[in-house]
């Protein structure tokens, strides 16, 4: 029997500090219909990512903020229903922007990318073969830079982002340090993954174990957390250091300022000293990269070069709280809402 209606979730309040399942509400609407050039879209993985947090604020950042009433953002995976586009027919599978909802109606035009049935499991192209996979790899293109003999540190190493930056420095030649919380991700960075040390940063001594792998100091740090890891990595970063900057998660939640004396000068004074390259970033800065990411990427995991993990959450119903998991840390692997 055809489907006669909508399940979407929207955003009901605007969080202060983590997100609570108060802040989302699932809505049940009529089935929209195309009009001339659209496609109506059924989504079959959705992403969900740290981002996600930010666009739940109002406060200023590099998009708008998620209005109160409209559905979630978020990528997907999407199989055509219907289409009034010469370009696609029913049954194709393309990647969207369709949000946290069942169906969806998507601009032709603003589909650009269609899944190949022969390729990597549908599920990548929303992780290691989609938009983590390539933050990835344009932070250290474009940022990072690492050669040949050169220490790579990367924070939240087990995540989609960071497993990506560690196992492509790999492949570059550089040696790689990643950082990860409790022992089975630790263990999932040395022993499936191949980084050269992995640490646990919930142990007592972690600046000091982390010290001791960077005999000869750090060359890249690829950052996606602060917090007390930035702390310990900071005095480590050699001159002439990369830092490309994609994410701060464990601030993402933050209320107010954290607690200590204010240490700004301190970090403008290691930057000067050191000479360092601090840049922050947003995947689609370099988005002219991305089709020799796709074809490069895509001929790694054929090859097994590059491995991945992906964190499967069942229903639509469940994706509000897998994302107060995935900023918890919960998450092991790419955080991947199955919804059909």
């Amino acid at each position: 029997m055809a489907a006669t209606e909508n399940v979407r979730i929207v955003l009901a309040s605007r969080p202060h500090g983590e997100p609570t399942l108060e802040n989302f509400r699932l809505e049940r609407a009529p089935l929209p219909v195309p009009r001339a050039g659209q496609v109506l879209l059924r989504t079959r993985f959705l992403s969900l990512d740290p981002y996600m947090r930010g666009r739940m604020s109002d406060a200023r950042s590099y998009a708008p903020p998620v209005q109160i009433g409209e559905v979630m953002v978020g990528r997907t995976v999407s199989e055509v229903v219907e289409s009034l586009h010469p370009d696609f027919r029913p049954g194709e599978v393309v990647t969207a922007d369709a949000g946290w909802q069942v169906y969806a109606l998507a601009e032709g035009a603003a589909l650009t990318r269609k899944l190949d049935p022969a390729g990597p499991p549908p599920s990548t192209a929303l992780g290691v073969h989609g938009m983590p996979g390539f933050t990835a790899y344009a932070g250290l293109h474009e940022i990072g830079k690492p050669r040949a003999g050169e220490t790579v540190v990367v924070a939240a190493a087990a995540g989609p982002v960071g497993a990506t930056v560690g196992q492509i420095a790999r492949l570059r030649g550089a040696r790689v340090v990643g950082i990860a919380g409790g022992a089975a991700k630790r263990d999932y960075l040395r022993e499936e993954l191949g980084f050269d040390v992995a640490l646990d940063h919930r142990d007592p001594e972690f600046a000091a174990q982390l010290q001791a792998a960077c005999p000869a100091g750090i060359d890249v740090y690829f950052e996606n957390v602060g917090g007390p890891v930035f702390d310990a990595v900071l005095p480590l970063l050699n001159d002439f250091a990369r830092m490309p900057v994609c994410g701060l998660i464990a601030h993402y939640n933050d209320t107010a300022p954290p607690p200590g004396p204010d240490r700004t000068s301190a970090l403008m004074s290691m930057i000067l000293r050191r000479r360092l390259t601090v840049r922050g970033f947003i995947q689609r800065d370099f988005i002219a990269l991305y089709p020799r990411f796709l074809r490069e990427m895509g001929a790694w995991l054929r090859e097994g070069a590059i491995r991945y993990r992906e964190d499967i959450v069942e229903g639509l119903e469940n994706a509000p709280q897998g994302l107060i998991g995935l900023l918890r840390g919960d998450n092991f692997g790419k955080r991947v809402v199955r919804v059909a």
